[in-house]
Formats: structure tokens, sequence, C-alpha cells
């Protein structure tokens, strides 16, 4: 969140000053505002009764607490099985090796690759939704992050892509990250991603450095039938002034021991419904083809 997007890309600069400016003038609306969130649900006020601002998620029951330890005890498991393991290859199910970080990069977008609309690009500024994202509670992490740290399993590789319209000065974003595990590391991953799900479904705060974003709702969406398993999930986030409601978007693909993760945000309170189709498609299917070669 917290404009993932807008850590910007070595070729529009442009667009980003362009994109600046706008957030410029809409910033006494949405300054400091988590930005990061899947898909047909409608508006969050729909269940809005249910939303909190005052920085905690409800209490869950004891039956969903049991639920929620017992996806958790699954992942720790995963993580004391996954072993050193040898290179493996896009394709393969469950995943043994991990990518190298050239094979990796081949395999995500390039710099200045076209999507439809959207042009792909490197982040300028480093990794999006880094290791100073944090969750409260600390459960609902794999909610804001991926990164090394953010589960019991630490990618081996990763590459990160940045895609938007670049003549836009306010639209869709989307960080598009692909991260490989040795052993059992990215199945875990999914296994942590899915307790979070549940766990923090009533809410939960993201910690930056210099702000914080309220999570009001965390809501499964419908996912790609790609790839070994996926998910997705639509997030509203309550602005910093508790007056608007923001929107983000998560899809995760797990093809062997790789992770395909798309973040789509917008800097406006417009809900985009999802991540956009074309962009998570032409990701898989440049995956994909290196598995059949």
């Amino acid at each position: 969140m917290f404009g993932a997007g807008n850590q910007g890309r070595s070729g529009s600069r442009r667009a980003r000053l362009r994109r600046a400016a706008a957030l410029a003038l809409v910033g006494a609306v949405l300054t400091g505002a988590a930005a990061c969130g899947g898909d047909g649900a409608t508006d969050g006020d729909k269940g809005g009764k249910d939303a909190r601002t005052d920085g905690k998620a409800p209490a869950s029951t004891s039956a969903e607490d049991a639920d929620d330890a017992d996806d958790a005890e699954d992942a720790d498991e995963s993580a004391a099985s996954a072993g050193s393991g040898e290179p493996g290859t896009p394709g393969t199910s469950g995943g043994s090796g991990a990518l190298s970080q050239r094979d990796l990069t081949a395999l995500a977008f390039t710099d200045g690759e076209k999507i439809g609309k959207y042009t792909a690009g490197e982040f300028s500024l480093g990794e999006p939704q880094g290791e100073d994202y944090t969750a409260d509670p600390a459960t609902c992490q794999p909610l804001v992050s991926l990164a090394k740290g953010a589960t019991a399993f630490d990618p081996a590789s990763e590459v990160h892509r940045n895609v938007d319209v670049a003549e836009e000065m306010v639209g869709t974003t989307v960080a598009v990250q692909l991260r490989s595990y040795n052993g059992g590391g990215a199945a875990g991953v999914m296994k942590a991603l899915s307790a979070a799900g549940k766990a923090c479904a009533g809410g939960f705060v993201e910690n930056r450095a210099v702000a914080k974003g309220q999570y009001l709702k965390v809501e499964p969406v419908k996912a790609p039938d790609h790839g070994d398993e996926a998910q997705a999930y639509r997030f509203t986030i309550l602005d910093v002034k508790g007056t608007l409601k923001l929107y983000e978007y998560l899809t995760v693909v797990r093809s062997g021991a790789t992770t395909l993760s798309f973040r789509a945000d917008i800097l406006d309170t417009k809900d985009i419904g999802k991540v956009p189709e074309e962009v998570i498609t032409a990701q898989w299917k440049k995956f994909e083809a290196a598995s059949t070669r």
C-alpha cells in the first residue's frame, strides 16, 4: 500500500511527474492513505457496519481462532520441510528448487514491454512493498508484503516490475513480483497467505516509517485459473482522515517453486474491480512458455 506503484520506473519519469502533480491536487483528500488493493465485489460500503476505525481488527470466535491456528501450524510445518533444493523449472508442481536470478528475470516483463494499453518497467527505487511494510497483527503480514521476512519462507530470487499507463496522471498501477523458493517454500507462502486472509478478514493496520493505513476488510475474490494454485483478495482501506474508502487488489499465483504476485491500486477512490486481466494473463503466458521449452 501507500503507493507501491509510485516508486517509479526509469522509462517514464515524465509520466511520474504528471502523476505526482495530479496527486498533489487530490492530496488533501488522499494524503497518507494506504494505496495498494479483486473482483466481483461492489461498493466497500456494503457491510460497512463491520468497518473499524480504531486501528484494531475485530476479535474472532474461538472456532475461527482454532482454524487460523491450524493454518498457521501447517505453514510452519511447510517451512520446516523446505530444503535447499536444486534449480527448478516453472512448471514443476510443488517445486524442489528455486530458479536462478537470471532465469527468473528472463521470465518477467522487460523494461518498456507493452501489454495492451499498459507498459512495463523497472522500479527505480528498488522493491515495492519491501521489508519496511509491516502489519499489526503480524499474522496479516503476507497480505501487506511477501518480501524477505514476511513469512517463514524467504525467496532465493525475485524480480519486480511496475506496470501502468504512462500517459495517465491518475490511473491503475500494478506491481508485478516474481519470487522463486527452495524446497516447499512457495507452497508454504500460499498457506501463510491463506491463513492471513482468514484471520484478518475483519481488518488490520499496515505500518510504514511515516504513515499507517487502516484496512477495514479483506475479502477473497475470484482467482485466475493459472498455475498449481491461486488466491485473490480485495482490500477496503480507510484514508487517514477516516472519511474515504480506497480499494486495492492482490492476486498471487503459484507454479511449482515460484509465485507470481500482482498488486493493483489507483490514486483515487474509484474501485477498479480487480487486477487487470490482461496484465495477469500476459505475465502468466510468458512464464508458462518457459516450462514447455
